[in-house]
């Protein structure tokens, strides 16, 4: 089965300039959220002097810390979030754990892992609020996963109660989508597959991503609208994005999450995450798909206790 080898970094972190990718002052959205709307998808960055960043990767971030996420939160309306390790930090998810435990329950984690991690670890991390692990498939990103070791970590996520989240390039669907349908556990695909929205519907990786979801194990997160149509100009931002979107959560409306994926790293520009939550009501636009969307999947995917 294949490998997706990670590109080497050409300089070192040292380095290299921190780099902000998020607003400091997001837009306040108009579309008001439910209560318990999750936030599915996002990272948290240091700050670096009590959670240093991993040597190996690819970029430095400037300090995105928890308060600055609770904070956006709390402007957006966003009740519960899960929170992505990030490959800055690479397998110490400390900084991740951290966020959860100030989080008072509302607040859950996936972490990043070796596939031969120890079954007494994921049982730890099980316990501090980690939900699954994320593997990628991303040549831009360094540490990227063999196929077969992720496959026969599955049957130990399962005994923990966690499941499998996926990054991968959206050629990627046609040869990973057979082997992830062997998995022991649900497996998460993260923004849709990372498909060229402009494209449209009718492009094989979306169909493939589209048929793909017809085995109930999969769920996808319709996040990402700004990374698959990099243009937020015009009154309608992202249509290409939410249009695709709107699709996968009309066809499976029970196995799909979103998020914003702040703060945007390794992005094309810099979103706007008020424009992105108004962008929902444009990709759930009735409140029970919304309430389905950002209520219910979370809740039965992730299991929040509060």
């Amino acid at each position: 089965m294949p490998t997706i080898n990670g590109m080497k970094d050409t300089i070192t972190p040292a380095s290299m300039p921190p780099i902000l990718t998020y607003k400091v002052n997001p837009g306040t959205p108009t579309l008001k959220l439910p209560a318990l709307a999750c936030d599915s998808h996002v990272h948290v960055f240091g700050p670096a002097v009590r959670f240093p960043f991993a040597e190996n990767r690819n970029f430095t971030p400037v300090d995105a810390p928890k308060e600055t996420l609770f904070a956006l939160h709390r402007k957006l309306g966003v009740g519960r979030c899960v929170i992505v390790q990030s490959l800055t930090h690479g397998f110490d998810n400390r900084v991740v754990e951290d966020a959860v435990a100030a989080g008072e329950e509302r607040y859950l984690g996936v972490a990043l892992v070796p596939p031969n991690v120890a079954d007494a670890e994921l049982q730890r991390l099980a316990a501090a609020g980690f939900r699954a692990v994320r593997f990628n498939f991303m040549t831009h990103l360094a540490g990227s996963s063999n196929m077969d070791e992720v496959l026969a970590l599955t049957p130990r996520l399962k005994v923990v109660g966690m499941h499998l989240q996926v990054h991968f390039e959206s050629s990627l669907i046609h040869s990973l989508g057979p082997l992830l349908s062997r998995s022991a556990v649900p497996v998460v695909i993260d923004h849709m597959g990372r498909v060229d929205a402009s494209l449209g519907a009718d492009q094989p990786d979306f169909a493939a991503l589209h048929a793909l979801l017809k085995n109930p194990m999969f769920y996808v997160k319709v996040s990402g609208i700004d990374r698959i149509d990099p243009h937020p100009q015009g009154p309608q931002p992202y249509a290409n994005g939410v249009a695709l979107a709107r699709l996968l959560l009309q066809s499976y409306p029970d196995r799909c999450v979103w998020g914003t994926d702040w703060p945007h790293p390794n992005h094309t520009h810099v979103p706007d995450d008020g424009v992105l939550v108004d962008a929902l009501a444009r990709i759930a636009p009735t409140p029970s798909l919304l309430d389905k969307l950002l209520v219910q999947n979370p809740q039965s995917l992730y299991r929040f206790a509060s």
